[in-house]
């Protein structure tokens, strides 16, 4: 099934496994409203017993499609890509009751390493590097997707690669558990879907139920004061009319130095 306007796709490869697929090759496969509101829309609707989020060509996902927006229209349209819809598309991944993997087929920056790493588990290619370069772009990143960060390798590594904005390959992603598995490129497809069989052949009581009592120990560790998280929430609001944030934007998709400002 072709959802997406076919920038995503759904099957179903094995028994009690559903796949979706980002298929958006022309943009590396970057994140778009359309492609972030059928997550958002199909997964509720969605009864596997294993999700596999996958994608098409040598690229995973290069993150937000936001690089040509006009400066005129940049923060508002930037904003209401990056906040709202990828917000929905991650909290109903969150939310699916049954295990989700993703599979790295190559490159997961920024918002895309943040979609494989709201998956249960991730298997990458050996080819794949994962990164996050929001220091580079001058913007502040969600307090919940780093969060998300914290959850999987510690504060730490989350300092490491938020702070450097520099790519890992698989094999340290590996060392540092952001991944799970790393596995030979062009056995990708064959093993992540003999993976997600494996667990989905499992029993779906148990699934479900080890699920969520991980989701809630989890989120009873990250709960903030309301009056703190409103401030991170202001803070991200904020990064969003800046100059940094338009400059860094512009200087990433013209592979240049960005000339930052300060404000």
């Amino acid at each position: 099934m072709e959802l997406a306007g076919g920038k995503l796709r759904l099957d179903h490869p094995a028994e009690h496994v559903a796949r979706l697929t980002i298929d958006n090759p022309a943009k590396r496969n970057a994140l778009d409203h359309e492609i972030l509101d059928a997550f958002a829309s199909t997964l509720p609707d969605l009864d596997a017993r294993c999700l596999l989020v996958a994608a098409t060509g040598p690229v995973f996902s290069a993150g937000y499609d936001i690089g040509n927006l006009p400066r005129e229209e940049f923060a508002d349209r930037a904003e209401a890509l990056v906040a709202h819809p990828f917000h929905e598309a991650i909290d109903a991944l969150d939310r699916y009751p049954f295990p989700s993997v993703a599979a790295m087929n190559g490159h997961a920056i920024g918002g895309g390493l943040e979609l494989a790493l709201a998956c249960d588990l991730r298997l990458a290619s050996e080819e794949a590097r994962l990164g996050m370069p929001p220091a580079r772009l001058g913007l502040v990143y969600s307090h919940t997707g780093l969060r998300r960060f914290v959850d999987a390798i510690g504060a730490s590594r989350t300092r490491e690669l938020f702070f450097t904005a520099r790519n890992v390959n698989a094999g340290t992603a590996l060392q540092w558990g952001l991944v799970n598995t790393v596995v030979a490129a062009g056995e990708l497809e064959q093993r992540s879907v003999a993976y997600a069989a494996r667990i989905a052949a499992h029993a779906p009581l148990s699934l479900r139920g080890n699920k969520r009592a991980l989701r809630e120990l989890l989120a009873a560790e990250g709960r903030l004061d309301p009056a703190v998280e409103r401030e991170l929430v202001e803070l991200r609001e904020a990064c969003f009319r800046s100059e940094d944030f338009f400059e860094g934007v512009r200087a990433f998709a013209e592979k240049r130095a960005p000339r930052w400002q300060g404000r």
